[in-house]
């Protein structure tokens, strides 16, 4: 798999969590993980798209392991802000440590 196409599909995999998220919060009127939602909203769909838009047009790079390797620890870290971030707002102070080591 190519680190474009790889980008494209979590991409669109982050767009939908994030709608999903932000339609649960529209419904409970509860809007406290609002800040995880806007992380993971800019950080695994907008930058992912982006990602792959850089990759595409540049296909010595988009062939490479390393772009790949790139993504997916770009994946991993999204996904652990995104949890370590609602955690925090939801009172969870302990998951400041994961936030910072996934920033």
């Amino acid at each position: 798999m190519t680190a474009s196409s790889l980008s494209f599909r979590l991409a669109v995999v982050f767009v939908l969590v994030g709608m999903a998220m932000g339609i649960g919060m529209a419904m409970s009127q509860d809007h406290s993980i609002m800040p995880a939602h806007a992380h993971l909203n800019l950080l695994g769909w907008v930058s992912l798209f982006l990602f792959g838009i850089y990759y595409e047009r540049r296909p010595g790079l988009n062939a490479s392991k390393l772009a790949v390797v790139q993504v997916a620890l770009w994946w991993a870290g999204t996904v652990a802000l995104t949890v370590a971030v609602a955690a925090i707002h939801l009172g969870y102070k302990a998951a400041d440590p994961l936030a910072g080591m996934a920033s």
